[in-house]
């Protein structure tokens, strides 16, 4: 299988929720009339992040531009079908707001949490911080002897199904023109300051007036073969469902123990999931599971802090990657200063799924335009990279 063309307007490296949300968006953009490619190594997915994701939504953020990025995206996920063009084809996507529960076991913490929930009130976001003995009377099972107090939001706060929204993104995407091709970049062509085309490993190359970064966990890699740099390397992540003896009476919110450790209500079952202890980068296909990790970390700091949780039985397990940003653990988004008709859009460090229709939108218009025409999302441009200026967020899970 080869391409229909020798030359794009657009080339999309990696068709995964990024590569295809910016795809969808530019076939949204008036006037915009580029023929679009997507290079997309395996097209199975099976070990892209977006089909490792626990997909979850928050606006428990401290930093203004991530809140109304993910503002925008509770109203994609709830205006799904309309947004997609009212085809019929395409289903509604609930978003079950269960909400997060961040809690805090030092004052330190509580206060931290107290800030960003006057920022998130100000956008109108419905965080409210809540007592120990607030959190007790609403979700009498929590062990809240250490806790000194939580952000909690029951609105647009939850988990939606992020593989639906990536199955239409990338359908509707083929459906308005963009092309899909089964294939690997192995090398970019420059031109002093512009990207002229790419090498595909089928052989042969193709020419392009711009070329978008959303290889994920390969970010910096593809960035290299323009002589371009981005700190992401990949990052172990572990999610286990499990089922419990004695099931919670109500639903169980994101709840983020002080540990780092995360649980939820998942159906008749039940999410929690985190980091290892050691936490180093990873070779790109390194999905290698620390089996010890359930019973000497996971399990003991859920039964502590769920007591109910003390029966329980592991469903399932799986391994993810963050593609982590080692910088500041938030979006690079957007051109290069020296290489403007490079696109990155790169680095979610766990924010990506929650983060992709604002973000694919904004790219989208970034390369339609030359501008960003909705959320301003210059604050997460290369430069600060470049510079080794950190993009400020408090909330990084």
């Amino acid at each position: 299988m080869t391409q229909q063309h020798s030359s794009y307007d657009v080339v999309i490296i990696g068709g995964a929720i990024y590569g295809s949300s910016v795809a969808w968006w530019l076939t949204q953009m008036s006037g915009f009339q580029g023929r679009i490619l997507v290079v997309e190594k395996d097209p199975t997915y099976e070990f892209a992040g977006t089909s490792h994701t626990n997909s979850c939504i928050r606006q428990q953020f401290s930093n203004k531009v991530n809140i109304g990025v993910s503002q925008f995206g509770a109203e994609f996920i709830k205006n799904f079908q309309r947004l997609m063009g009212d085809d019929p084809d395409v289903p509604e996507l609930l978003l079950q707001s269960y909400g997060y529960m961040y809690m805090a076991d030092t004052p330190e913490f509580a206060d931290t949490l107290r800030q960003s929930q006057k920022v998130q009130e100000s956008l109108g976001a419905g965080t409210k911080f809540m007592t120990a003995d607030e959190i007790a009377e609403k979700y009498p099972f929590y062990m809240l002897d250490d806790i000194l107090g939580a952000n909690h939001n029951l609105i647009d706060e939850g988990y939606f199904d992020g593989g639906t929204m990536f199955d239409w993104f990338k359908r509707m995407a083929r459906k308005n023109g963009v092309e899909y091709l089964a294939d690997e970049v192995v090398g970019i062509t420059r031109a002093g300051n512009s990207i002229t085309g790419v090498t595909l490993k089928s052989g042969g190359d193709v020419a392009c007036g711009t070329v978008v970064n959303a290889s994920g966990t390969r970010g910096a890699l593809t960035a290299r073969m323009a002589g371009l740099d981005i700190p992401i390397e990949p990052r172990k992540r572990y999610t286990y469902i499990f089922d419990a003896a004695h099931p919670l009476d109500r639903d169980l919110p994101l709840t983020i123990d002080p540990s780092g450790v995360h649980m939820r209500t998942d159906g008749r079952y039940y999410l929690a999931g985190g980091p290892p202890d050691d936490d180093p980068a990873v070779a790109h296909d390194d999905f290698n599971a620390d089996h010890s990790l359930w019973e000497n970390k996971f399990w003991p700091i859920i039964a502590t802090r769920i007591p109910q949780f003390e029966e329980i039985k592991l469903i399932n397990m799986w391994v993810g990657h963050y593609d982590f940003n080692t910088l500041d653990q938030n979006a690079i988004v957007g051109p290069h200063p020296e290489v403007e008709n490079f696109m990155f859009i790169n680095g979610f460090s766990g924010h990506g799924l929650q983060q992709a229709p604002a973000l694919g939108r904004g790219l989208a218009e970034r390369i339609a335009y030359g501008a960003y025409r909705t959320l301003d999302l210059t604050p997460f441009y290369v430069d600060r990279v470049l510079r080794g200026e950190k993009f400020l967020e408090k909330a990084v899970i």
